[in-house]
């Protein structure tokens, strides 16, 4: 199983599941972030937190905490 948060600067990944409950969830998938789809990783910060993606053409910054409950592939 691989996280968002493992994912590197550069690399394209498809959303395979989504972890976490109630309304941690539904926060993430508020953002665009479903089940298949592609999110590009533009930068990690130095200490890995905030994770900078782009998801549905639009620009976004996450937690590390978030990204890891992004399962990807």
């Amino acid at each position: 199983m691989k996280t968002l948060k493992e994912v590197k600067n550069g690399e394209t990944v498809t959303v395979a599941k989504l972890h976490g409950d109630g309304p941690v969830k539904r926060r993430i998938m508020d953002m665009g972030i479903t089940k298949g789809v592609e999110i590009y990783v533009r930068k990690v910060a130095p200490l890995g937190d905030p994770v900078e993606i782009t998801v549905r053409g639009y620009e976004l910054s996450i937690r590390k905490a978030d990204a890891e409950m992004v399962e990807v592939q």
